[in-house]
């Protein structure tokens, strides 16, 4: 089944963290369609009003500079960006570094291959900063976005989140099965507002 869609992410959501995993794993199994990594800002979207927004005060976020960072990798490396992608996740959800910090941002960056300096003017020059923008504000005007994940396709917006993780070298067929699960309930059952386990059994 070929599939056409968006999925949001920012790298200090936990599960974002886990459907990223599922669809860098579909992909590197195959899976059939048209994939848009979608960058969204959370630091933005819990601005109070009256208050800063990110985009004019990006030093004080915490995870606007590996969002940052991740855009130009997807734009500029996308050979490296699955790994990177991956990798940015990891450092903040398994090993507890800090994403606002430039040595971390770097560290993942160079160890897969990627011109750390070349990404790091790109943020410092603002083009990488106003990329995120154009994109996070572009899902909020066209589907009213409001957190990640969002899974975006045609004119149907949902956010999902999913308990289990996909760490490189699992099930990919499980991934694949997942993801077009998930699509198939977004593109045909609209109805389908809210459905939530009252507790986890785990």
């Amino acid at each position: 089944m070929s599939l056409s869609f968006a999925v949001t992410w920012d790298y200090r959501c936990p599960f974002a963290r886990n459907i990223h995993e599922h669809l860098l794993n579909g992909v590197a199994g195959g899976a059939d369609g048209e994939l848009r990594f979608a960058p969204f800002s959370l630091g933005q979207v819990h601005v109070a009003e009256g208050e800063t927004d990110v985009w004019d005060e990006p030093d004080k976020d915490s995870g606007i500079l590996a969002l940052q960072a991740g855009v130009i990798v997807r734009d500029r490396f996308p050979e490296q960006f699955p790994a990177v992608h991956r990798a940015l996740f990891a450092a903040r959800h398994d090993e507890g570094l800090q994403l606002k910090d430039p040595e971390v941002v770097r560290t993942v960056l160079t160890t897969h291959g990627v011109d750390a300096d070349e990404v790091f003017a790109a943020i410092d020059d603002g083009t990488a900063l106003k990329q995120v923008r154009s994109e996070h504000e572009a899902v909020v005007a066209s589907h009213s976005v409001w957190g990640v994940p969002t899974f975006i396709s045609g004119d149907e917006a949902v956010f999902v989140r999913i308990m289990d993780r996909a760490p490189e070298g699992t099930d990919q067929q499980l991934s694949k099965d997942t993801i077009e699960r998930l699509v198939k309930v977004l593109d045909g059952w609209p109805n389908l507002n809210e459905f939530k386990h009252t507790s986890i059994k785990r």
